[in-house]
């Protein structure tokens, strides 16, 4: 019975956490390895899109309230997560017509649009924060059912000490990451606009020969990365809670699950969101509860927890270094789309 409460205990504390953090990591870092890859630019504005996306998923969500739509037993800002994308999507096509549209006619380096977005990041926090009803509180818009599990009814129904919880938010952004992961892989795979996409990724000289409409191809890249940013911020905010400034601090890991993965390669920046959101968890999380299990009567000094949650950003910072000392290509080798 010991051993069945300690995997209770990590799958409630570290597996279950991880998972969900991972697959909204992964959403985040799609995005930022879809503009690489085709739009060849690290964009350093995508934490502070993923708040305004979200800022105006949370409008759309008072506003179907206020009108008294809701979805039932799950959050009704799933109701409003097209409004978001389609006002975040209007946004970052402004934003490129104006900004990134001249640096990419006259060929600029990369490095140039790189501190274009960082101009942009900063324009996008203020924007989200003066949006009305936003500003710098934390906001909590998780409405609907709030457990798929509860622990009172999992220790009556398994008769363990231990009790499971499992939140709706993080049952909804499991099957939501796989539904969107599955889209855009079968868009970019079957579809000729995904197909036109990854041949100007691949060389982009030879698409123009080609007849590919290169104009047409960065503004499908940015409504993609649109709703890939408003998806993965919406998530995050229901799982946690929405505050502008946690999304210019989630800017670090994503980036670091991206580069993990190999930047450019849409298979590792899954695999690099899940590699950091259980790392992070893993090393941040107490774990004194789960060795009182396994080991009887043994009493640590400690909460046997390697860096306070604190120090959690930290995690991914030194991940992206020895990534970047050892294999500066990511563990899938980055590539193009």
């Amino acid at each position: 019975m010991d051993i069945l409460n300690a995997l209770v205990a990590f799958l409630n504390f570290v597996f279950i956490p991880a998972a969900a953090y991972g697959a909204q990591l992964a959403l985040g870092a799609l995005g930022v390895t879809l503009i690489y890859g085709i739009l060849r630019f690290s964009n350093f504005a995508h934490g502070d899109t993923m708040a305004f996306g979200t800022a105006a998923t949370i409008l759309a969500t008072w506003g179907l309230q206020g009108l008294g739509i809701t979805a039932g037993p799950l959050p009704t800002a799933l109701l409003a997560l097209p409004v978001g994308i389609a006002v975040t999507a209007a946004v970052v096509l402004g934003t490129d017509r104006i900004v990134y549209r001249f640096y990419r006619a006259r060929r600029a380096a990369p490095i140039i649009l790189v501190m274009a977005s960082v101009g942009v990041m900063f324009v996008m926090n203020g924007l989200t924060r003066m949006l009305p009803g936003i500003g710098v509180n934390e906001i909590r818009f998780a409405d609907g059912a709030r457990f798929v599990i509860e622990v009172r009814s999992f220790r009556e129904w398994s008769g363990l000490t231990e009790g499971l919880a499992l939140k709706t938010t993080q049952a909804l952004t499991l099957v939501v990451a796989v539904l969107v992961v599955w889209a855009l892989f079968r868009f970019l795979n079957r579809t000729k606009s995904g197909k036109a996409m990854r041949a100007y990724s691949d060389n982009e000289d030879l698409a123009l020969l080609s007849g590919i409409d290169p104009e047409r191809v960065v503004r499908l890249t940015w409504i993609i990365a649109a709703a890939l940013m408003t998806i993965a911020g919406t998530l995050y905010g229901l799982d946690k809670s929405f505050k502008a400034f946690n999304y210019f601090q989630i800017l670090l890991p994503i980036f670091a699950a991206a580069i993990v993965g190999g930047l450019g390669n849409p298979l590792g920046a899954i695999a690099g969101g899940f590699v950091v959101a259980f790392s992070e968890v893993a090393v941040t999380y107490p774990w004194v509860k789960v060795a009182g299990y396994l080991f009887p009567g043994w009493q640590p000094d400690g909460l046997l927890q390697l860096l306070s949650t604190e120090y959690k950003f930290a995690v991914s910072f030194v991940i992206l270094i020895i990534v970047l000392l050892f294999k500066p290509t990511g563990l899938f080798s980055g590539k193009s789309v």
